[in-house]
This record gives C-alpha cells, sequence and structure tokens, in this order.
C-alpha cells in the first residue's frame, strides 16, 4: 500500500470469505470497513448481510437493489450488440462487476473511504474485472485483495479462522453447502469446480438451480412475443415491462422448457483454461430474437460489420474493459445501428430449444415484391446479375488466365 488506510469499502455478500475478509481487514489494516451488497437478482436474500455485518461491528452499510440498473444500463446494452464470449459464452459474470466497481467507487466517494477490497481470487478473471473498473473510474484508489495477500488457501483454512476469531458461521448450512462455486445474477448462473474440474465428467442433473432438463421439459411448446424498440425488448406478450421483469420473465419461462444450459471450457485472461457450466434462459431467448428482428431490419454491410466487431466487444467485457474508451467508442456504433430495430418477434420455446417463429417489423428492409419467387412485375430486372457475375469475376478471370488458379 502506498499509503495508509483509515477506512476501506468491501463488495460483501455475507457469505463465509466475505466475513472472513472484514475481520482480517480490521486486523491486518487497522481500518474501519463498510459493507456493500447488490441485489443484482441472484435470487438470494440479501438482507440478512445487514444483522451479519451490523454483528461484526460494521457502522455503514450499503444494500442495495441494482436489478433494474443492472438489466438497463449493462446487459441490455450488451445484448444490442449480440456479444458471446469464445462462440458459446453469454457473458453473465463479466458483465455485473463493471456495475459492482462502479458503485464501490461510488461508495468510497460517499464515505471517505481510501480504499476498496473484494473477494476474487488470484487464479481468476473477476480480481481483473474489479480492478480495471475501479482504476478507469477513480485512478488513485487503493485496491485490496486479501486472497492475494493472506495464507489461507482452503475452506478448511477459512473455516478454522472463523472459530479462532469468533465469525459466526452457520455450520449446518455450511454442511449443505453445494459442492460448486456458483455465482448468480439475473443474467445467469455459473458453476465451477468439484467434478467439473475434469472435462470429460458430465454434470450432475441435480446441479443444475433454474432450469428442468430438455428431457423432462413439457412435451407442448411455448410461445412467446417480444417486443423491440431500438433493439431492447420493451413487452412480451403485449405486456410492457422494464428491463429488469422481462429478464425474470424470460428466465422464468425459458427455465420451464430446458433452454440455457451451456457446457464450457473457457480461455481466462489470467492465462489458464478453466472449465465452467452456465444457465442463461433469459439471455438464450434474448440473443436468438434479437438476431431475428435485427435480420429483418439492419442494412446488410451493417449487420456484418457488427458480427465483424463483435468478438472484439465481448472480449473487452470478458477482460473487464467495460469503462474502457475502446468499449464506448464500439457501444456509440452499436446503438446507432439499433435505432431501426423495432419490431416482434415471436418465439418458440421447447426442450431445450430457441426457434424464431415469425417476426415483423414496421422498419422491416425485406421486400416480398422483390424477393418473390413468383412474378415479381418487374421490381428486380433478372439480366442485372449478368454484368454484376462478370464485374465480380474479373480478377479471377485474369488470374486464370496468367495460371494462377491452377492446382
Amino acid at each position: 500500500m502506498s499509503q495508509e488506510i483509515n477506512k476501506v469499502v468491501l463488495a460483501y455478500s455475507g457469505g463465509l470469505d466475505t466475513s472472513i475478509i472484514v475481520k482480517w481487514l480490521q486486523d491486518e489494516y487497522n481500518c474501519e470497513v463498510v459493507t456493500f451488497t447488490a441485489d443484482i437478482g441472484q435470487g438470494e436474500e440479501v438482507e440478512p448481510a445487514r444483522a451479519k455485518a451490523e454483528a461484526m461491528g460494521i457502522r455503514e452499510i450499503y444494500i442495495e437493489d441494482l436489478r433494474e440498473e443492472f438489466a438497463r444500463d449493462f446487459v441490455f446494452p450488451m445484448f444490442r450488440a449480440n456479444a458471446v464470449y469464445e462462440g458459446v459464452y453469454l457473458l453473465g459474470t463479466s458483465i455485473a462487476r463493471p456495475l459492482i466497481a462502479k458503485r464501490l467507487i461510488d461508495i468510497a466517494n460517499e464515505t471517505g473511504a481510501d480504499a476498496i477490497s473484494h473477494g476474487a481470487t488470484g487464479k481468476g478473471n473477476d480480481q481483473v474485472r474489479f480492478e480495471l473498473g475501479a482504476y478507469a473510474l477513480k485512478p488513485g484508489v487503493q485496491v485490496i485483495a486479501p486472497w492475494r495477500e493472506w495464507n489461507l488457501s482452503s475452506r478448511e483454512s477459512l473455516m478454522n479462522y472463523a472459530a479462532e476469531h469468533g465469525i459466526d458461521v452457520d455450520y449446518k448450512k455450511q454442511g449443505k453447502k453445494s459442492p460448486y462455486s456458483m455465482d448468480a445474477n439475473l443474467l445467469h448462473i455459473s458453476y465451477e469446480g468439484d467434478i467439473l474440474e475434469d472435462p470429460w465428467a458430465e454434470p450432475e442433473d441435480d446441479m443444475w438451480r433454474w432450469s428442468v432438463s430438455p428431457e423432462a421439459a413439457p412435451d407442448q411448446p411455448t410461445y412467446v412475443e417480444l417486443t423491440y424498440e431500438k433493439g431492447d425488448i420493451v413487452a412480451i406478450n403485449g405486456e410492457a415491462m422494464s428491463a429488469a421483469t422481462v429478464m425474470e420473465y424470460l428466465n422464468k419461462v425459458g427455465g420451464e422448457n430446458g433452454i440455457g444450459r451451456d457446457d464450457i471450457v473457457e480461455n481466462r485472461y489470467v492465462g489458464m483454461k478453466s472449465r465452467g457450466c452456465y444457465e442463461t434462459p433469459a439471455g438464450t431467448i434474448m440473443l436468438k430474437a434479437h438476431r431475428a428482428i435485427e435480420s429483418l431490419t439492419l442494412d446488410r454491410e451493417a449487420a456484418h460489420l457488427k458480427d465483424e466487431l463483435m468478438p472484439k466487444y465481448a472480449t473487452l467485457i470478458y477482460n473487464g474493459y467495460w469503462w474502457s474508451p475502446e468499449r464506448k467508442m464500439l457501444q456509440a456504433m452499436i446503438d446507432e445501428s439499433q435505432q431501426s430495430v423495432n419490431g416482434t418477434v415471436r418465439m418458440k420455446l421447447y426442450k431445450g430449444n430457441v426457434i424464431v417463429a415469425g417476426r415483423k417489423s414496421p422498419n422491416s428492409l425485406f421486400d416480398e415484391s422483390i424477393a418473390t419467387f413468383e412474378d415479381d412485375a418487374g421490381a428486380y430486372d433478372q439480366k442485372d446479375a449478368e454484368g454484376f457475375i462478370r464485374l465480380n469475376s474479373l480478377r479471377l478471370r485474369i488470374a486464370a488466365s496468367k495460371g494462377r488458379n491452377m492446382k
């Protein structure tokens, strides 16, 4: 640390790890701790964190419902880009970190804290995401990452520390704890660890929390109609909904139909490969539906340019560069492309499948009079294609005449 730490804001869940971090910060840095607990749709009650923090002597406690901000200002802008990392991952954990980093810095400014702290380990991506976000928003902030400093390296050592320092732990609940490391929010729930550390091992069916297996899903399909305005879903089945409500609804109906399960080996930014499983029912539906409405409303070259830039955009989010100038530049382009992405998509959900059943838009670029296989009444002159093909083949014909294209 380059300066004395008097007060630190901790991203606090109320669980074993962050409860230990509270005590460790108090002892190691002899500082006041401010706790920040965010509800971003993880599906668990966050208010109990207040009592746990109070029991540890915390005087400034922030507990905030950020579900709407998370969906509206982070998830929806990302889905306008159709962002997917390494072809599969819908960035559920990655996109939550810039919001948490933002609130950590906001609270540090409000309380006069000179440091922030988090419970991310030194092996993962989250440490990078939290800290890149924090430095982008407050360059001089001090960051304390206990997992990079202390010598506690296992759950047993954490439990021993808790016992030695009088940290209240519900041992009965700990005994029933899932063997997996999980992270949940409105967009997804992730699973890592235990048998998943063997890439050959199939996930146990009772691991999944949000979805039924495709085999157990209903035998009849479910239809939903999603209404878009400027690339965002604003209504489902004709009923206006906020961003967070849209995601809650689609998670429910998607999970009921066995949608959104993925098993991925991904490349972490810190260098290692990692195997994880993800449930992303709402995101899986949103991605397919958004591409469907874009297929009707986006110009060909605009759509292709978005597809070329999407991997870069997704990688920026995965690696923690949400607050970077390059992500903001890409976002401005993406948002401009969405001005005419309006209309309705009808989706058919059936046993793990997300099927586009129809799409319509007042801004559609589809012209049936031109595209028809029937008589087009002269709307398209097929003779024009001959010159188009000859011009585009010119360089190929010249190369062939010089023997360049011979095997």
